[in-house]
């Protein structure tokens, strides 16, 4: 999971312009990054402090902390450096200062580009990993660069493991358990351009906003080879215009944004959910409102995604929950988009964008393809919206198909798609968008519940939740309480027999990465209270009392932060 500062260029040594990444090793599938850290590797003493200030660390953590800062020209520096060095071991942490500068000026003049690798020896050490595996990965990573690039990395990964041999007392041993299958290790951008590639999509049209852009910048690397076209529109409107357009030429298209993005394309989504025209759009979320904090987690779009919209504006909304269900989210999303004629949002946040995790390598299924449009002629007498009366569906026609010529608009249009003059005409048309969110809802499953099927508490949750909720639930049920989760994945419309599955706990709560007002503060009460974005919703819908807790935060919600809650709420 990486940590990124809000800003781009934060002050040098701040407390809050850390970077970095938190990683979370086991033997066993990982679905979270974990509560506290065991380790930390620190390049300046100022990080440090604002991870010990977000309470990132557990007691007694092994610090590893660059001492070049103790020898500091600037005396404001090195008084700084010793009094949190001094802090930290009153504290009981086990600091060790490492000279990484100092070592790896050794082998290169710019310590700025060798100091990643050199930590990365020393984690190897640490850890009891492969060495040579790791020379191998960086001759694969660092190939197009050339040798000397290649062996000074190398040199950097030996010195940075001989300094902790030769300096450290330190071991920690996890067993590798080899897979059974072939694995691929990507990032949840990365799944989703794979997944719009697989879906058979042809077209993606954006603007670069943090934390969406690199999904776009890797199908501009390889969409071609497919077929696929990436089209880098002059803003966020025009990109999602560009999408609509393509699907009405046949070409199936997905847009991807971020939250500032998606309110700019709200326009737009209206006429393709006007003229019925499939599109896919993928909302990869960040911290808001405004301008926010682009590179913080949040789920904080869900009701936008849903309602954001003038008039009525039926979409379907889904939401990835971990970096593989990215690249099946995609496919799936393609699927109903074209199967009901309409615009599809998937969602997905900062910390799938970023974070890394293994998972099967996928292969490839024609089931995941959309079938052909039909583009046999069409009768003399065809009604472009001959809706169905029961499902709302109408046959798709894309331009050029004998006999299908018809005036596309955003106008309300009646069966002809001719402008509609008389409220009647209008409400038939919005009836029959309405039925087609219907006729999918009818075929949708209820969601699983992890545990029990009835207990004290039902915990739920949507979205990149899923693996801290479930492992909070499990530590909690590890106690002897009845306690059991469940995970909602489409989230408009939602699924028959949710209301009855609540219904059978004592409680149940919502947890979210989005805000959510506290019962504790004195002003809120029932009359005034604003829910987190799936609570609303379920309260809204299944008329069940619905407790829900929020969390607006750097980091994503832990499962220990999770499992406190459940164990206040159940009292």
């Amino acid at each position: 999971v990486e940590i990124i500062p809000a800003e781009i260029q934060p002050p040098a040594r701040s407390v809050d312009g850390a970077s970095g990444n938190r990683i979370r090793l086991a033997n066993r599938r990982i679905t979270n990054g974990g509560d506290k850290a065991d380790l930390a590797v620190a390049f300046n003493e100022q990080v440090l402090l604002g991870r010990l200030r977000a309470n990132e660390l557990k007691p007694e953590s092994i610090i590893l902390l660059e001492d070049k800062w103790r020898h500091s020209d600037d005396p404001a520096i090195a008084e700084s450096y010793a009094a949190v060095h001094a802090d930290l071991l009153e504290r009981g942490f086990a600091v060790h200062e490492v000279p990484m500068e100092t070592e790896c000026l050794k082998i290169v003049s710019d310590p700025r580009k060798g100091k990643n690798m050199f930590v990365l020896g020393l984690l190897s050490s640490i850890y009891s990993l492969d060495v040579e595996a790791a020379h191998d990965q960086i001759r694969f990573i660092f190939g197009k660069k050339g040798e000397l690039v290649i062996a000074a990395n190398q040199k950097l990964l030996d010195a940075g493991y001989q300094w902790a041999e030769d300096n450290l007392d330190i071991k920690f041993k996890i067993q590798a358990t080899p897979p059974v299958e072939p694995n691929i290790v990507v990032n949840g951008n990365t799944a989703l351009a794979l997944g719009v590639m697989a879906s058979g999509m042809e077209v993606c049209a954006m603007y670069p906003i943090t934390p969406a852009t690199s999904a776009s910048h890797y199908l501009s690397d390889v969409f071609e080879k497919v077929g696929g076209v990436v089209h880098q529109a002059e803003d966020e409107i025009a990109a999602a215009a560009f999408a609509v357009g393509s699907s009405y030429a046949g070409k199936c298209a997905v847009t991807i944004t971020s939250g500032p993005g998606y309110s700019l394309k709200q326009e737009v989504l209206g006429l393709a959910v006007m003229a019925e025209i499939p599109l896919v759009v993928i909302d990869v979320q960040r911290g808001g409102p405004s301008t926010g904090q682009p590179t913080k987690p949040e789920q904080g779009d869900l009701l936008t995604a849903c309602f954001g919209s003038h008039g009525d504006a039926p979409k379907v909304v889904m939401a990835a929950s971990d970096i593989e269900d990215c690249f099946y989210s995609v496919i799936t999303a393609r699927r109903i988009a074209e199967a009901f004629n309409t615009v599809v949002v998937l969602l997905s946040d900062s910390n799938l964008a970023t974070a890394q995790q293994p998972f099967p390598r996928p292969e490839f299924c024609e089931e995941w393809l959309a079938p052909p449009i039909d583009q046999s002629p069409v009768d003399e007498d065809y009604l472009p919206y001959d809706w169905n009366a029961r499902t709302g569906q109408r046959r798709r026609v894309i331009p050029g198909q004998p006999n299908g010529m018809h005036t596309l608009t955003g106008l309300a249009h009646d069966r002809r798609s001719g402008v509609a003059y008389n409220l009647q005409t209008n409400k038939e048309g919005i009836r029959y968008r309405s039925l087609k969110l219907a006729a999918l809802q009818k075929t949708i499953k209820a969601p699983t519940v992890l545990g029990d099927d009835e207990g004290e508490m039902l915990v739920i949750g949507w979205g990149s939740t899923r693996g801290s909720i479930e492992e909070a639930v499990q530590r909690v049920r590890a106690d002897g309480h009845r306690v059991s989760s469940m995970h909602i994945k489409i989230l408009q419309p939602l699924a028959s027999g949710i209301r009855e599955i609540m219904q059978r706990f004592d409680k149940v709560l919502v947890v979210e990465n989005n805000w959510a007002d506290s019962m504790d503060d004195e002003l809120i009460d029932e009359d005034n209270r604003r829910y987190s974005n799936l609570g609303w919703i379920l309260r809204a819908r299944c008329l069940v009392d619905i407790d829900c807790w929020g969390e607006v935060g750097e980091q994503p919600i832990k499962p220990g932060t999770v499992e406190r809650v459940i164990r206040e709420r159940l009292g």
